[in-house]
């Protein structure tokens, strides 16, 4: 098929091929943290996500039972077992009593203990622990092996940082926290927002161009200038600390783009339309309900994206607005900060609560993805 004329099917190419390295750029690392949440914290420390599917070689500290569980046979005492607490097909390829020489011993090796206690342990991790003389002590010793072990999947980490989890690893709350953040955060700015939008766009009153100025001049005001003085009002009208103060402070934040997107919007709605409403006799309370409104629904839903994902991935205005020691109203964000400094070690529960709180901005972009672009360019051309 022939390139049509004017246009030079190399560029094309080019343009298709980087359009899709930072498609890849994009979900690599997501996908990455989503099959991270399912695995166990030693298959991450020993091998990366895209190796999930595959055995990988671990090195293990695991325990022998205790010696109340021995069993006396003939002139010995007899402990037997599987290393492995649940059955598995890991096979493990060498072992030891010492951290510093984990491979000291193969599969089917004896092993000289103290007291005189022998131990032997099989490929398939099952051992015999023996000993002329009764055991004792409270737990068993220590072996250190290295074991191929097969790929693990595990909804572990998700009930662990939803259900069962403490006050530190316990993301529900958290999650809920933030709901009642973002929700309201979301749609009272929308609700004003849509209403001066009318007003700016199609009511004709004094000092309307020097309010669009305004607005326009309050879109580059940085978010840190206005933190401090607002949480002293905050503090002296009594809506400090709480989550009428963020949803206040999200709502300021966020009005002026808000209102700058649907006014380039509604005022390329057709003049004809306002001006037949009026002729029947609708009022502006009634255009704005019945006509404005639904047609503006792709700016409204692409301003509500932009709001959504930057309340929910929040951090810095809530840990100044929502000060709260006893930890009722923490966020995600902040629990997730929280989760490195007394988890850091845990990578498994790290990306699981990470993916967990990056699941519900991906449902509310890709389900409203269709309205993002025709919001953006609303106004843009005539």
């Amino acid at each position: 098929m022939n390139a049509i004329a004017g246009q030079k099917p190399g560029l094309i190419w080019a343009l298709r091929i980087s359009v899709l390295l930072l498609v890849g750029l994009w979900m690599f690392p997501t996908v990455g943290l989503f099959v991270s949440s399912f695995r166990t914290g030693d298959q991450i420390a020993t091998s990366g996500w895209w190796k999930a599917l595959f055995p990988t070689e671990q090195n293990l500290t695991l325990r022998t039972a205790a010696p109340d569980t021995q069993v006396q046979q003939a002139d010995l005492f007899v402990i037997e077992g599987n290393l492995f607490e649940e059955a598995t097909s890991a096979e493990i390829s060498a072992w030891g009593t010492n951290a510093r020489e984990i491979d000291a011993y193969g599969p089917g090796d004896t092993a000289e203990l103290r007291d005189g206690e022998r131990l032997t342990v099989e490929a398939d991790g099952s051992y015999r622990l023996h000993s002329t003389e009764e055991m004792s002590g409270r737990r068993g010793p220590r072996v250190f092996v290295s074991a191929l072990v097969p790929p693990e999947f595990t909804l572990q980490n998700y009930e662990t940082i939803l259900i069962s989890g403490g006050s530190t690893d316990n993301l529900a709350r958290a999650f809920f926290n933030t709901l009642t953040v973002t929700i309201p955060a979301t749609i009272i700015p929308i609700l004003i927002a849509a209403f001066a939008a009318y007003a700016l766009a199609w009511m004709e009153f004094p000092g309307r161009a020097l309010l669009i100025a305004t607005i326009v001049g309050l879109l580059v005001v940085p978010l840190q200038l206005a933190l401090i003085p607002l949480l002293k009002f905050h503090n002296e009208i009594g809506i400090g600390k709480g989550y009428i103060g963020v949803w206040m402070a999200h709502t300021g934040f966020g009005l002026p783009l808000a209102i700058y997107l649907l006014r380039n919007y509604m005022i390329g709605i057709p003049r004809d339309i306002i001006e037949n409403a009026r002729v029947d006799g609708a009022t502006d309370f009634q255009i704005f309900t019945r006509i404005i409104l639904p047609l503006s629904f792709p700016a409204l839903a692409s301003f509500a994206i932009f709001q959504f994902l930057w309340t929910w991935n929040d951090l810095l205005v809530a840990m100044v607005f929502l000060i709260d020691a006893t930890g009722e109203t923490t966020v995600m964000t902040k629990q997730i900060i929280e989760l490195l400094g007394t988890r850091g070690g845990n990578w498994e529960i790290l990306a699981t609560s990470a993916f967990v709180s990056i699941a519900v901005p991906l449902a509310v972009f890709f389900a409203m993805q269709k309205y993002l672009v025709r919001g953006l360019l609303a106004g843009s051309v005539k």
